[in-house]
């Protein structure tokens, strides 16, 4: 049984059966019968579809924003943002995809041969609660223009939301059976991935299970894009806009309540700034509000889960006895529903729990250091590598400073955010693979190398006696 779950009261919204194993055939049939034709169709006919997804998107924009708001506590307006994203992104590819996948033409004096980019097949999306619609479709409108199908098997805390994807998609005009939500447990997924109908796997998730898809694709020798866990880095030079830095410091780690593997996390900070810095941030933290999620002034709302919470609470309970300070929040809130305040812990040294450990929630960790050289060393001293921000006024130094950070993206004086025009993508255990952009919609293609050699004309036949 699959169950909604009300995170701001802690009560059960609706229940799902399963999808038995014959509705699982049934799909896998169907998107593998839809693929063989969606293929053959011509790619300005495929963008079609696309700019159906948006208007879509649009036309149901509160509904959706009210459900994702639901099931996994999004406040409204960052809900809305979400749908307006996606909707967006399909616009973009509906636009753009054309020029991405056009063959390249390659000539020598003998040849005229070119890549080409053909689509793969049916494709698995393996996709988490914490951006339900963005998650989905920011893989789907690249990868649906390029010709595949998809499967998506969402996150079991936010089944009302994989529905309602589906829905989407038909009002979108979407051929029957091209894509298809399997609600399903996760014991379930091996099975789909060694299926020979599904030909490559998305991941976004923990680090934990993209090792397990991994590996798991990986025997099937199946193409993967995982993206996945996330410490970044938001390092702040001596030189910096403190005031701008620490403004955009309260969104880049709050947004989402901080449930995302792209939110700033370790605040490196140089020695020189570091208490104005401290200050500033913890007086625009002080202006969030805390409460209902439907509110629409509410910036912070409540934690997807109770585990969740509960897991947050002892990374600050480790890392405070390990000697870092709390200069705000820093304890669950009594009462109904999975709130945990904004919280912010200075002093925080590469040996405590908020460094080393990725934090999913909102907390945030201020690093002070002696100098630029020790802020990146810090910020690279992480398993993960999927975003960076700098904030300096030496654009010059800021250019080669980003070259020194291991990270998929290094955003200067911003917040690190995904773009369907940027690649998006870790490296280290964030993952591999780049969705969106250019790069993101050739993922899920076989680039061909189509050969061509000089044409001969035939021998004449000799007429016969």
């Amino acid at each position: 049984m699959i169950i909604s779950i009300d995170p701001s009261t802690g009560t059960e919204l609706a229940r799902f059966q399963a999808h038995s194993s014959e509705q699982v055939n049934a799909a896998l049939d169907g998107a593998v019968s839809a693929q063989r034709e969606w293929r053959r169709r011509p790619i300005e006919q495929r963008v079609e579809l696309l700019t159906g997804m948006a208007r879509a998107l649009r036309d149901g924009k509160r509904k959706y924003a009210a459900l994702i708001t639901a099931e996994m506590g999004k406040p409204i307006v960052e809900a809305e943002a979400e749908i307006e994203k996606c909707a967006w992104t399909c616009d973009f590819y509906a636009e753009s995809a054309p020029r991405f996948l056009a063959d390249e033409r390659i000539e020598s004096n003998a040849t005229e041969s070119a890549v080409v980019f053909d689509p793969l097949g049916v494709v698995l999306a393996i996709m988490p609660w914490n951006y339900p619609f963005w998650q989905f479709f920011r893989f789907a409108a690249p990868a649906l223009a390029a010709g595949n199908g998809a499967i998506l098997k969402h996150a079991n805390n936010v089944p009302q939301c994989a529905l309602a994807i589906e829905q989407v998609m038909r009002e979108a005009g979407c051929p029957e059976g091209l894509m298809r939500t399997l609600l399903i447990e996760a014991s379930e997924v091996a099975g789909l991935i060694a299926d020979d109908r599904i030909v490559a796997v998305t991941l976004t998730g923990s680090t934990q299970v993209g090792s397990i898809v991994a590996s798991q694709a990986g025997k099937a020798l199946k193409k993967q894009v995982l993206e996945l866990g996330g410490s970044d880095p938001f390092i702040v030079l001596a030189d910096a806009d403190i005031e701008a830095a620490a403004t955009t410091a309260v969104k880049a780690r709050y947004i989402n309540v901080g449930q995302s593997c792209v939110n700033a996390k370790r605040f490196i900070v140089e020695d020189a700034v570091a208490d104005r810095f401290a200050e500033a941030f913890k007086a625009n933290v002080a202006k969030l509000k805390m409460g209902d999620p439907m509110e629409r002034d509410t910036n912070i709302g409540p934690m997807a889960r109770a585990n969740l919470r509960d897991d947050l609470h002892g990374q600050v309970e480790r890392s405070v006895a390990a000697g870092a300070v709390v200069l705000a929040g820093g304890a669950p809130v009594d009462g109904p529903g999975f709130y945990y305040p904004a919280t912010i812990l200075d002093h925080v040294r590469p040996d405590h729990v908020a460094f080393c450990e990725e934090t999913f929630g909102p907390v945030a960790a201020i690093i002070r250091v002696r100098d630029a050289d020790e802020a990146v060393d810090l910020a690279n001293q992480t398993e993960f590598g999927l975003g960076a921000a700098l904030w300096t006024t030496n654009l010059d130094r800021a250019r080669e400073l980003a070259r020194r950070i291991d990270a998929g993206a290094v955003f200067i004086n911003g917040m690190v955010a995904s773009d369907a025009r940027l690649p998006f993508g870790g490296i280290k255990k964030s993952g591999y693979g780049r969705e969106l952009g250019s790069y993101g919609i050739k993922e899920f293609t076989n680039i061909k190398t189509v050969w061509i050699g000089p044409a001969k004309t035939p021998a004449p036949v000799k007429a016969a006696d």
